[in-house]
């Protein structure tokens, strides 16, 4: 629901830019060209902040703003500390063999 507030700037951004855009074609020369652009380009930061929102809603919270800073929002994948498991009554995690190592090969195959 807070993607709605995107719309009060686009808003504001598309106001902007009618008002430049009716300016420019009221004045001459190199004024009227940069009216022009800068119209437009209010136009397009109004269309780029509602794709924005667009595209922040559909992805929601699965990725995070702040890279390498995911220890502060979320728990990242892998095993719980052993403190956290015993706050929660978890059972301990299952103590893992090595691997074990891997047999010898035999000689090698003679040449013919």
């Amino acid at each position: 629901m807070i993607y709605f507030l995107a719309l009060l700037p686009a808003t504001a951004l598309t106001i902007a830019g009618y008002l430049v855009l009716y300016l420019a074609a009221r004045s001459e020369g190199a004024l009227r060209t940069f009216g022009r652009y800068l119209g437009f380009w209010a136009f397009t930061l109004a269309g780029l902040l509602i794709l924005g929102s667009l595209f922040a809603a559909a992805h929601g919270h699965r990725h995070c703003p702040f890279f390498g800073m995911h220890g502060m929002h979320e728990r990242m994948d892998g095993p719980w500390p052993p403190a956290e498991r015993a706050a929660l009554g978890v059972p301990p995690a299952p103590a893992t063999a090595p691997n074990p190592a891997p047999a010898p090969a035999g000689p090698p195959p003679a040449p013919r």
